[in-house]
């Protein structure tokens, strides 16, 4: 049985997430939002787990925290196997991959793992849910770091992409950006 939220917070906790700086506030507040934020576009518990746990093994971007992906399998029994496999795909993804595909737009969706140099094939449930997770992470802390161009036109497409909560919420957030 998967752990309560209480008990995924106190194991990002016991990590020390809250000691790693993250976008002017915490690694655990950053994670925290992100759950939350995937709560409010109305996810289910697989991908609000997934949201909070996006870049546990570290991602391209982010490199201060990171647990050896040899803990993949308890990090599986904690936040469950597509919680689990959502949060490795967005850690091990290769970005430019993941933005060639957006912007492709059809099946079949493969990005590279940067970790193994492997190809993943994704379904389209996958590809989009990698999406949502993806581009929640960037939502929840773009203003406060400013980073506004980074990848702007991926993340344009990811929200059209997926449309309703996403869309919105990507429109509200950028909303706020300084004109170009």
């Amino acid at each position: 049985m998967a752990a309560t939220y209480d008990e995924l917070v106190d194991f990002l906790a016991n990590l020390g997430t809250e000691r790693v700086a993250h976008t002017e506030g915490t690694f655990l507040d950053h994670l925290i939002g992100v759950y939350r934020d995937m709560e409010k576009w109305g996810e289910g518990e697989a991908l609000c787990r997934a949201g909070m746990f996006h870049s546990i093994y570290g991602t391209e971007k982010f490199q201060r925290f990171s647990l050896p992906v040899s803990r993949r399998e308890e990090i599986r029994r904690l936040i469950g196997e597509r919680a689990e496999r959502l949060a490795y795909l967005n850690c091990a993804m290769d970005r430019a991959t993941l933005d060639r595909e957006v912007e492709r737009g059809t099946p079949p969706f493969v990005i590279l793992d940067r970790l193994t140099q492997k190809d993943i094939q994704l379904t389209n449930e996958d590809f989009d849910d990698l999406c949502r997770v993806h581009l929640c992470d960037w939502l929840e802390q773009v203003p406060r770091c400013r980073q506004w161009n980074y990848r702007r036109t991926a993340y344009r497409q990811m929200a059209a992409r997926l449309g309703g909560a996403a869309q919105q919420a990507y429109d509200a957030v950028f909303a706020a950006a300084p004109a170009a």
